[in-house]
């Protein structure tokens, strides 16, 4: 009976309990004395939790009963399977816990097949001696706070069948080297801050079942899935993937892209997926014909596609499957009749069709035809056609080629009249009033200094995440966008600057930075600088999108920069915490999935370039949200400005050079720290503060309610987030926030150890929710 264990293959989340309880109760398997000892090492590590109060010394391990806590299956005085799960939501372990030690007394199990420790509050980077369980076969440490990179050593266990790492604080890529895990059929890692591509080396693991990388900050395109004949589950959903759909086998059952940055059409090959059961790629770019074929595949039961811009008519004779339980068509640029098929009488049914404009009577979400019409020509998708006879139209291409030749030839003609008079008179022609130059040439030292790997860091290889590229501005698009820099383009006051809202010829908003400059800069120096900026481009920045210079006229050295920064349209982070209508304010996991959206763009700008950019100027109307509230700092330090300029920047009403006074120091990295504390406390109470004084008040407040019981942490707090807040995870983020505060600045936390601890904070709260709450409408991946 035993025997029969070896059997069990782990190719499946879920490890059916009835199977382990074909061990015999009778067989009175003895340990050796060393995994007896271990077991209790184990439990000792642990702080002795109550589901494990069976174990002591005298315990006949092998022979426990298995129950939802705990289960030992051994063979041959050893053992095989060990599954311990915590309590859900459980804490971390205390300070004292090494997770060091912890997988040493592992790694006295050397016949370990399935190692599955859950909920337990472990925590630290996974170590590398994991891998000396080479027998491994399944391998699950969900639901703890392991962080750091994923060890390269667990590559060695080529018998590995099982790997779930979900709802840790793992980071990094996903590592090049997966594909060595060539049994390995469940790969899930989701709800963790992974980022980076996926590797190429993912189309090779032929053996792969199911793949869960949801909840990420995973992006760019997924590499091609075809050759994965086995792959029945794919969860992409809450990354930046994008944006070509992913090329993948006919065999799957789920496939999940949500939340991601995918674009164009949903490919016509869909129709073939007879597995599908289950299709989710709302909230994304999609354009193109929504095809019906989907709602009648052999196998749906579930379609999403809300948030995207399909169009096409849908008419009421279009079939469905009859056992779709869930149809999500709203946000989209349909139009027609809702299909009768999808009976909105049917209790076993859950079907929305709003904000398109489909023909429903008493639906005022629904928008009139001409308006889904222009959208779709204003997106590209659909391109107007003028009607006329076929001989017309051949007479007005005709007459179109005839009058082409005729014009070029003139204009050639006129241009090289041009060209010859300005030569002749090129010496006696005045300056215009004000002239552009852009002089593309490079020195040598310039090139060097780029090619120098040394000079930008990995982490500026994060991508443009869809944001276009880097070019030149002429001075005439900036006065056009801007309306000669019109008053009501004025945005208002930004470090060093003004910043002025426009619109471009293409009818996207720009945010347009004015800096002028001190007569002695040499602008050489400029071009260097401009040449790192337009590659710092992350998901927490207002990325720019490109530069423009204006000259003095004497000796055309530059006297303004014009930065042109990507438009975020939601307002700031204060308009929608202190100054937002209570139910539109954002919610506790909102909140810290934006603090940890500011904490990760500090974290960039300090590291993403050397030296890094400090003093940012950070403040809480100048973090902006986007659509889908994800956190992006605006207005902060650029290069030139650390060169080349001093100037005062103000904090609601307090300096900081006031600040820096109060601080006793000149550290840039404490300033930004001491910032994001203010910052964070504003997102803690909910009301605007507007002065240094106001910063010392809230700060006392802050450190009383800390000291107080739970009911004095829960009346400092902004009561429209008083009930969605677990008061562990509040006590995290009140605690970070004090020592962020701190006045020695040598007492304040590193940028990592903020982030770090924010993270932690969400976790805790992702174990308290059933959404996690590390989305910004994800829903709330940073």
């Amino acid at each position: 009976m035993a025997t029969s264990l070896l059997l069990f293959k782990p190719s499946c989340l879920l490890i059916p309990l009835i199977t382990l309880l074909l061990v015999p109760l009778s067989s009175q398997i003895s340990l050796y004395p060393a995994q007896t000892w271990s077991l209790l090492r184990i439990q000792h590590l642990l702080n002795y939790p109550p589901i494990l109060r069976p174990w002591h010394s005298n315990s006949t391990f092998c022979n426990l009963e298995p129950n939802p806590h705990f289960t030992i299956v051994c063979y041959s005085n050893s053992v095989t399977q060990l599954h311990i799960t915590g309590k859900p939501f459980s804490p971390s372990l205390p300070k004292t816990f090494s997770i060091d030690s912890f997988v040493t007394t592992l790694t006295r199990f050397p016949d370990l097949k399935v190692l599955s420790l859950t909920s337990l509050g472990l925590w630290g980077p996974l170590p590398a001696k994991i891998a000396r369980l080479s027998n491994l076969e399944i391998l699950n440490v969900s639901s703890n706070f392991l962080y750091g990179t994923i060890p390269h050593e667990i590559s060695n266990l080529t018998n590995l069948e099982t790997l779930i790492l979900d709802h840790n604080l793992f980071d990094g890529p996903l590592p090049n080297w997966v594909n060595s895990l060539q049994l390995l059929a469940v790969l899930s890692l989701k709800n963790n801050s992974l980022n980076g591509t996926l590797p190429n080396s993912l189309s090779s693991m032929i053996s792969l079942r199911i793949i869960d990388l949801s909840l990420n900050d995973l992006s760019g395109d997924v590499p091609d899935l075809t050759e994965l004949t086995n792959l029945e589950v794919l969860d992409l959903g809450n990354n930046s993937f994008g944006p070509q759909f992913p090329k993948l086998g006919v065999k799957l059952v789920t496939i999940v892209l949500k939340n991601n940055r995918f674009g164009g059409s949903i490919p016509s090959n869909l129709e073939s997926y007879d597995f599908l059961q289950r299709i989710d790629v709302s909230s994304n770019k999609f354009v193109g014909p929504f095809p019906p074929s989907l709602l009648s595949l052999p196998s749906v039961r579930y379609i999403n596609i809300a948030g995207n811009r399909f169009t096409g008519m849908l008419f009421k004779n279009i079939s469905c499957n009859d056992q779709l339980e869930y149809v999500d068509l709203s946000a989209n640029l349909l139009s027609g009749m809702v299909p009768s098929c999808l009976d909105l009488g049917s209790k076993d049914k859950s079907v929305f069709y709003s904000q398109n404009c489909l023909s429903v009577m008493g639906d005022p979400t629904q928008h009139p035809d001409p308006f889904c019409q222009t959208q779709a020509l204003a997106a590209g998708i659909l391109r107007e056609k003028k009607r006329g006879s076929k001989s017309m139209e051949k007479a007005i291409v005709a007459t179109c080629v005839v009058v082409g030749v005729v014009l070029c030839a003139l204009l050639v003609g006129i241009l090289v009249l041009y060209i010859f008079k300005r030569k002749n008179v090129r010496t006696i022609v005045l300056r215009p009033p004000r002239r552009l130059k852009e002089n593309n040439g490079s020195t040598g030292n310039f090139s060097q200094t780029m090619t120098d790997s040394r000079y930008i860091s990995p982490a500026i290889k994060l991508g443009a995440l869809g944001i276009p590229s880097y070019r030149t501005f002429s001075l005439e698009e900036i006065e056009a966008a801007t309306t000669n820099f019109d008053t009501s383009s004025f945005i208002g006051e930004c470090s060093n600057g003004q910043m002025y809202r426009g619109s471009l010829a293409d009818g996207s908003l720009v945010a347009i930075r004015c800096l002028k400059l001190k007569k002695k800069q040499a602008s050489i120096n400029f071009r260097n600088q401009i040449e790192i900026i337009s590659k710092l481009r992350h998901r927490h920045l207002t990325s720019a999108l490109g530069h423009c210079f204006e000259y003095y006229l004497d000796d055309s050295t530059v006297s303004r920069i014009f930065y042109i920064f990507e438009f975020v349209p939601n307002g700031n982070l204060r308009s929608n915490i202190s100054h937002g209508v209570a139910r539109q304010r954002l919610t506790w996991p909102q909140r810290i999935s934006a603090a940890i959206g500011v904490a990760k763009g500090i974290q960039f700008l300090h590291g993403g370039i050397i030296p890094g950019l400090f003093r940012n100027n950070l403040k809480i109307s100048n973090v902006l949200l986007d659509q889908n509230f994800v956190a992006k700092i605006s207005c902060y330090s650029l290069p030139i400005i650390e060169q080349s300029m001093q100037t005062e920047t103000q904090l609601e009403g307090a300096s900081n050079g006031e600040k820096d006074k109060a601080d006793g120091t000149d550290q840039g990295e404490k300033v930004d720290v001491y910032d994001f504390g203010v910052l964070l406390l504003e997102i803690l109470c909910g009301r605007p503060i507007q002065s240094y004084y106001e910063v010392g008040i809230m700060r006392n407040q802050l450190q009383l309610s800390l000291t107080g019981d739970r009911a004095a942490r829960r009346r400092f707090i902004d009561p429209v987030v008083n009930k969605s807040c677990s008061d562990e995870s509040l006590k995290t983020v009140m605690e970070i926030c004090m020592r962020c505060l701190s006045k020695e600045p040598a007492q304040r936390p590193s940028v990592e150890d903020v982030l770090w601890n924010l993270q932690f904070a969400a976790q805790v709260l992702a174990r308290s929710c059933e959404a996690s709450p590390l989305t910004p409408s994800r829903s709330s991946r940073s």
